[in-house]
């Protein structure tokens, strides 16, 4: 039974930090390219940011440069994303996703990742 699961969400006011963290079981994503995404309310699901499965490559959509920062530990099986100087337009549900192996970049698009999280709410208040 292979699972994502995330954690570290909640609510927190403008400015603050928060630190995702997914963990994950079920086998190991150590060949795996690994993404954080977020949906909010009547919106579409989008990337926030990857890394690839050795740990060299990382994405960032450009609203969060800077600010946001993805790690894997591939000895803990996890996933992290260190989220610094949230603004209100961060909210929303994050969810941890990770793709099939590969020696490919990571992909930005949803489709390309096979295993997915529940989803942990991030609320950032002004």
């Amino acid at each position: 039974q292979v699972r994502l699961v995330e954690s570290g969400g909640g609510l927190v006011q403008a400015g603050d930090s928060l630190r995702l963290s997914c963990a994950a079981s079920g086998r190991t994503f150590r060949h795996s390219n690994m993404g954080w995404f977020r949906q909010a309310p009547g919106t579409e699901r989008a990337i926030v940011a990857a890394i690839s499965w050795d740990g060299v490559t990382t994405y960032y959509t450009d609203s969060v440069k800077g600010r946001f920062t993805i790690t894997r530990d591939d000895a803990k099986n996890t996933v992290s994303l260190q989220m610094n100087s949230l603004k209100p337009e961060d909210t929303a549900v994050y969810y941890c996703a990770a793709s099939g192996a590969s020696m490919v970049k990571p992909s930005t698009k949803s489709g390309a990742y096979d295993y997915w999280g529940q989803g942990t709410q991030v609320t950032v208040s002004s």
